[in-house]
């Protein structure tokens, strides 16, 4: 992988992982998924717009198509997010979601796009899997630390489902949004903002149905939907942008190094415990890292 590429993956991975810690801070049920999508169209307007006069017009039927269903997946995949963090933690619904998506991401790469891993892109995916297993599961992966709380159970179990409906959403949207960019040279930004203006339009029924509620949530959860409007896109296009110069195989699983900053990050602010084992996967996920930029 380029330098260039990598410091790419390497900023968005700080990116993602603070809208994140602020979508679990702040999130809520559909409206905050409402709420983002409109705060994108209206944050990214003026850039949209910019390039969008001269690109859009010379998208075929093919790519708007791409680019619909980009939108679906991406809204899946932000209700089942957020509809994690309603239901588990997030040191256990982020690191199943980002560890099961790279590794979809990989083989379908491979699979459909004909790209190759080879022995060190292998072994690096290996090491960035490993060390969100680590991350995620901790003592518990020797028998140790086993809970005896029914709920905390149950949290951890949903938390695991809907991380890994989340991962595999994240499959789909990358492999559809690497397409789009690397094959049809779509501009990165404008399919982000576009998907995010057929995302309002999908997700307005749902909105209405519970349209008392709406005004509430969006004062109650104002600075989870700034961040996530503005550190969102940006973290998705700087990972696009680095789709364009090196192989989806290893940009998908090299932008999970997120997980070492969620885990630093959400062991001080969130006050979770396991942190030996939490470095100790997030070392593993650098030692990833450096093998698929090798």
């Amino acid at each position: 992988m380029p330098a260039s590429a990598l410091a790419l993956v390497l900023t968005a991975a700080l990116l993602h992982a603070l809208w994140n810690l602020a979508a679990k801070k702040w999130g809520g049920g559909p409206h905050f998924v409402m709420s983002c999508a409109i705060g994108v169209v209206l944050v990214w307007l003026p850039a949209a717009a910019w390039l969008g006069v001269d690109e859009v017009p010379r998208w075929t039927p093919m790519i708007w198509g791409l680019v619909a269903a980009s939108a679906v997946v991406h809204l899946l995949y932000f209700n089942c997010l957020v509809a994690g963090y309603r239901a588990s933690d997030l040191t256990v619904v982020y690191p199943v979601a980002r560890g099961s998506g790279p590794l979809l991401s990989a083989v379908a790469a491979v699979l459909l796009l004909g790209e190759h891993l080879g022995v060190h892109g292998a072994l690096g995916l290996a090491g960035v899997v490993g060390g969100i297993l680590l991350i995620t599961m901790g003592p518990r992966l020797i028998g140790r630390g086993l809970s005896h709380d029914a709920q905390a159970d149950r949290r951890r179990r949903h938390g695991i489902w809907w991380g890994a409906a989340t991962g595999a959403l994240i499959a789909g949207y990358t492999v559809i949004d690497g397409y789009s960019v690397k094959v049809l040279a779509v501009s990165p930004l404008l399919l982000d903002w576009v998907g995010n203006l057929l995302r309002m339009v999908m997700q307005l029924p749902v909105s209405l149905r519970r349209r008392h509620t709406f005004w509430p949530e969006v004062k109650q959860s104002w600075r989870g939907i700034l961040a996530v409007s503005v550190l969102g896109p940006a973290a998705y296009v700087l990972v696009l942008l680095a789709v364009k110069e090196a192989p989806l195989s290893r940009v998908a699983p090299a932008r999970e190094v997120s997980m070492l900053i969620a885990a630093l990050l959400g062991g001080q602010l969130l006050g979770e415990a396991e942190r030996g084992w939490r470095l100790a996967g997030a070392a593993l996920i650098g030692a990833g890292v450096v093998a698929l930029a090798i």
